[in-house]
C-alpha cells in the first residue's frame, strides 16, 4: 500500500525537517486551536507526521500498522504528511461504519496527482466520489455486467481460459522438472478472461501481452510516493510524472484501437466473425451518467476498461497462488479436495461450473482461503461525506479511513485458532461468515457496505 524507499527519506530528512519547522512556525497561529479528537496514535513531527518513523522502522506498511494496533488499539491515527490516516481493525467498528452508517463512510478521499492521470476525472467505479456519477457507473457494472445471468453467459470464456491454463502448467512442468510459476500463469489466465469480457474482440497474442504489460506498469506508477504525502517535494518527481503522462498517452492510443474495433462490430453485426455477442464496452458506449452531460468519451472508456482489467487480475492470481501453497502445505486437505472432485464429476470429464455448488469442501476451502489470505491487506480507502464520530473519536472530512483486514479475519475473539488454515471450521466447526457483512462482520476480503467490490461473485467463481 505504501512503498517508499529508505534512501529517499535519508536524502530528504534534513531538508524536510527544516522545512517542517519553518512551515510550522509560519502556520501554527492560523490553525484552529481546538484540535479534533482524533483516535490515538504515535506522536509525529510537525508537517511530516509519522512518515519518518515509518521509514525508519524498516517495515512494510501493513507490518507497521500491525505493530501500531497492538499499541494503540483497534482504531488509531497516523499522520502521514498532509494526509490523516485513521486505521480500523475491529469487526464491530467496521460494521458500524460501513453497514450501519454506510452513506457517511461511502466516499473516497481526493486522489493523488498520479492517480488522477489514470482516473480520467475520477470516472471509475472505485475512485468516484459518492454521488450520482458513482451510482450510475456502479449500477451499470452490476446490472449489465456482473449479475448472475450475465456471468453465466461468459462461462465459455472462463472454460477456454482454464483449459489453456491447465495446458500451460502441464507444459511448463514438463520442461522444468515439475516446477511451474503459479502466480504468473494464474494471473495471465484471469487477465485473458477479463480482456474477453471487456472488449469482446479477438486479440493477437502480442497485443494481449502488450496490454498486460501496460496494466502492470499502471499499477506500479500509481503506487504511493513520498510526494503524495509531502507535495512540497513534487518538483523532485517531475520525471516520474512525465513518465506517467507518457504511459497514459500510449495506453489511450493503444486501447482506443480495440474500442473502435468493438464499436464497428456492434454497428455492423456479422462483420467480425470473431466478435462475441456481448462485452462490457457495449454497456458504456451510450451510457447516460447522472451528473454528466455527455456519454463517456474514448478516454473515459480507456479508463473504465483499465479499471475492469486491473481490479480482478492481480487479486485473483494472488488468491490462486495462496490456494496452491496451502494445498502443498496440507496434503490431507489436498486429498480431501481431490476425492470430492472425483466423487462429484467422476473420471470421464473435467469440472464444470455447474459442479461447484455440489462441492461443499471446495466452498469451505475457498472461504478459508479468503479468510486466511485476503487479496489485499486493506480495503480501498474510504472517506466520510461529513464530519462524524466513531468509537467516541472524530472522523474529519478528508481523512483516509483504512480498514486493516487481517486484524478482523485473524481476530481470536471471532475465530478459533485463527492462525490455522482449516476449511472444516466452515463445515463441522460451526463457524461461518457473510462476505457481504450485512449479518455481521467476521471477514471482509472484498470490502462491505455500499462500496463492496461489485465483482465479488465473479471473483469467487474464478478462484473456485
Amino acid at each position: 500500500m505504501l512503498d517508499i524507499s529508505n534512501y529517499v527519506f535519508f536524502f530528504f530528512t534534513l531538508v524536510t525537517i527544516l522545512l517542517s519547522c519553518l512551515v510550522y512556525i509560519l502556520t501554527r497561529h492560523s490553525h484552529n486551536p481546538k484540535c479534533a479528537n482524533l483516535p490515538p496514535g504515535p506522536k509525529g513531527w510537525p508537517v511530516v507526521g509519522n512518515l519518518l518513523q515509518f521509514a525508519r522502522s524498516g517495515k512494510q506498511f501493513f507490518e507497521y500498522v500491525d505493530e501500531m494496533r497492538n499499541i494503540y488499539g483497534p482504531i488509531f491515527t497516523l499522520k502521514m504528511g498532509i494526509r490523516t490516516m485513521i486505521i480500523i481493525s475491529d469487526a464491530n467498528l467496521a460494521h458500524q461504519a460501513l453497514i450501519e452508517r454506510g452513506a457517511q463512510f461511502a466516499t473516497r478521499p481526493a486522489e493523488t496527482p498520479t492517480r488522477k492521470i489514470f482516473s480520467s476525472s475520477d470516472i471509475t467505479v472505485h475512485s468516484a466520489m459518492y454521488g450520482p456519477v458513482w451510482r450510475s457507473l456502479r449500477r451499470n457494472m452490476v446490472q449489465n455486467m456482473l449479475c448472475s445471468n450475465r456471468l453465466k453467459e461468459f462461462g465459455s470464456i472462463r472454460k477456454s481460459a482454464i483449459d489453456k491454463l491447465v495446458e500451460k502448467i502441464k507444459s511448463e512442468a514438463k520442461e522444468n522438472d515439475g516446477l511451474v510459476w503459479v502466480l504468473r500463469n494464474a494471473r495471465f489466465a484471469a487477465f485473458c478472461i477479463l480482456l474477453d469480457m471487456c472488449f469482446g474482440v479477438k486479440m493477437e497474442e502480442e497485443s494481449i501481452e502488450k496490454m498486460d504489460q501496460m496494466m502492470t506498469e499502471i499499477l506500479t506508477a500509481v503506487d504511493p510516493r513520498i510526494h503524495d504525502y509531502l507535495p512540497i517535494l513534487t518538483p523532485f518527481y517531475f520525471k516520474e510524472r512525465k513518465n506517467s503522462l507518457e504511459l497514459r498517452r500510449k495506453l489511450v492510443q493503444f486501447v482506443v484501437g480495440f474500442i473502435e474495433k468493438r464499436r464497428l462490430a456492434i454497428r455492423n453485426l456479422g462483420s467480425d466473425k470473431t466478435a462475441s455477442s456481448f462485452a462490457y464496452l457495449d454497456t458504456l458506449f451510450d451510457l447516460r451518467v447522472d451528473g454528466r452531460e455527455t456519454s463517456p468519451s474514448d478516454e473515459d472508456l480507456v479508463t473504465l476498461c483499465s479499471e475492469f482489467l486491473n481490479a480482478g487480475t492481480d487479486t485473483t492470481g494472488t488468491a490462486i497462488e495462496w490456494g496452491i501453497a496451502e494445498l502443498i502445505s496440507n496434503p490431507k486437505i489436498q486429498s480431501r479436495l481431490y476425492d470430492e472432485i472425483k466423487s462429484t464429476v467422476g473420471d470421464d470429464r473435467t469440472v464444470e461450473e455447474k459442479d461447484l455448488n455440489k462441492m461443499v469442501f471446495l466452498q469451505a476451502f475457498v472461504k478459508e482461503l479468503l479468510r486466511r489470505h485476503p487479496p489485499t491487506y486493506f480495503t480501498l480507502t474510504h472517506g466520510v461525506t461529513e464530519p462524524t464520530n466513531l468509537a467516541g473519536y472524530d472522523i474529519p472530512v478528508g481523512a483516509n479511513v483504512e480498514f486493516y483486514l487481517p486484524g478482523i479475519s485473524e481476530d481470536p475473539k471471532i475465530w478459533s485458532k485463527p492462525e490455522k488454515f482449516d476449511p472444516d471450521r466452515f463445515i463441522t466447526g460451526g463457524e461461518d461468515a457473510d462476505l457481504t457483512g450485512v449479518a455481521g462482520v467476521k471477514m471482509m476480503p472484498f470490502g462491505i457496505g455500499r462500496r463492496i467490490c461489485p465483482g465479488l461473485g465473479m471473483a469467487v467463481v474464478h478462484v473456485s
